[in-house]
Parts: structure tokens; C-alpha cells; sequence
């Protein structure tokens, strides 16, 4: 993270076989616990989200957000299943870097849809289609098809 050089907050946990973060960083490196779950907070905010999943509900939030919609971005890891420094760098810097192309389009996506979010009644306009649709499929009442999921899904970015 130090070879960023930028300053940002960072949400970590011990590696396995620590107990602490601390007895695992180097040495003048300030940690303080922290515990902080992804969230629809963290969409609504105007920071850059930068995934490194490792568990299996994270690698489908982040396949979604970072792959799916281009909001975030996901350290990418060597063939053994680690991830370098350089490799935390670049994911890092993809979204700091103001004239980074992937920082561009994950800013501006993330922008809408952060706006689709706040928009005032998406919530209940949102499930309630969510569910209308659903009942369709169920019921086979009304033929679907991907493209109309997706609408409804990810209405912010089919307008």
C-alpha cells in the first residue's frame, strides 16, 4: 500500500494463524481495529471501492460491482492465489489516479449509480418491479428475457 503513495483508509483482518493485524505489519505502520462490512453505504459515498475477496459471498459482491456494473475494481491475484504488492498497487492506483482510464469509467458508473440510489422513492419503485417481475417468471404469465432483467436490475445504467 505504501508503494501508492497516496493516503486512503483500509479495512483489514488478521491472516490466518495471527491474532492481531498488528504483530503482521511492519514496523511504524499504524493500525487501528477495524471491522467494516461492504454495503450499500459504500455505494452511496463518493470513495473508490477496491476489492480483494475471500470468501465466497465477497467474490460474487465483487465479480458483480467490479466486473458486472464497473464501479469498483478487484486486485488481481498471481496463479498461486496470492496477490503482490505491485499487483494491490496498481488495483490502488487504477482508481485514484485521476487520468487512469479504468478510474474514469469506474468513477463515472459509480457516479450513476450512486444517483440511481439516493433518488428519491428507487428503493420501493425498485423491489416492487423487482418483484413484479419475478411473480412473471413464476407464474409464466409474461415472457422474460434477459435483457428485461436487466432493466430491471440495473435500471441505472439502461436509461
Amino acid at each position: 500500500m505504501e508503494l501508492t503513495g497516496l493516503a486512503f483508509l483500509v479495512a483489514v483482518k488478521p491472516p490466518q494463524g495471527s491474532s492481531t493485524i498488528q504483530e503482521t505489519l511492519p514496523e511504524g505502520l499504524l493500525c487501528e481495529p477495524l471491522w467494516i462490512r461492504f454495503n450499500v453505504e459504500s455505494l452511496v459515498s463518493d470513495c473508490q471501492i477496491v476489492f480483494i475477496p475471500t470468501m465466497g459471498d465477497q467474490v460474487l459482491t465483487t465479480r458483480l460491482l467490479s466486473e458486472e456494473l464497473e464501479v469498483s475494481v478487484k486486485v488481481q491475484r498471481e496463479d498461486s492465489g496470492w496477490f503482490s504488492k505491485e499487483s494491490l498497487r496498481d488495483a490502488i492506483k487504477s482508481v485514484m489516479d485521476k487520468d487512469s482510464e479504468i478510474g474514469k469509467v469506474v468513477k463515472m458508473n459509480h457516479k450513476k449509480l450512486k444517483e440511481t440510489l439516493v433518488s428519491p422513492g428507487f428503493m420501493n419503485g425498485y423491489a416492487d418491479k423487482f418483484v413484479e417481475s419475478l411473480e412473471n417468471i413464476v407464474h409464466n404469465t409474461k415472457p422474460s428475457s434477459r435483457l428485461e432483467l436487466n432493466r430491471i436490475l440495473y435500471p441505472f445504467f439502461l436509461k
